[in-house]
């Protein structure tokens, strides 16, 4: 990477002038120095600003819909919770199926994951859809 130095002539107010004269008096550094790292963080901050133009909408759009998507997800969590605490309570003293019993409830849960899988392949949701009947077929 070539580092060659080029001269730049330009003008500054003469109150500004003087600030760039005050931070240059510390001895670790000069007013060469001060002037390019004002320059890059102009430069930096403009291109920073360039992106936000470019991708702040998009952004903010994306954050917007990943809130709803949480609040959504949490939602659903806490249902789930809920008619599990539901059920539990509900079934707290059923006594232990048999393995007929128990071949049963396999079958059903197997049904209801069957059911899931189509009503997510078709695109038909319960929650939003009102002629589904509750996610029957």
């Amino acid at each position: 990477m070539n580092h060659a130095r080029i001269r730049h002539q330009f003008l500054l107010d003469s109150e500004l002038s003087e600030k760039l004269a005050q931070l240059s008096r510390n001895p670790s550094t000069t007013k060469s120095e001060i002037v390019a790292k004002a320059v890059q963080a102009f430069i930096e901050q403009r291109g920073e600003n360039e992106l936000d133009r470019r991708y702040g909408k998009r952004l903010d759009s994306l954050s917007r819909n990943l809130d709803h998507v949480r609040r959504d997800a949490e939602m659903i969590l806490e249902s789930l919770a809920l008619f599990i605490r539901f059920s539990i309570t509900l079934h707290a003293h059923t006594p232990v199926p048999d393995k007929a019993t128990q071949a049963v409830a396999q079958e059903r849960f197997q049904k209801f994951v069957e059911q899931v899988g189509r009503q997510i392949a078709s695109g038909k949701r319960s929650l939003r859809d009102e002629n589904s009947g509750g996610g029957g077929e």
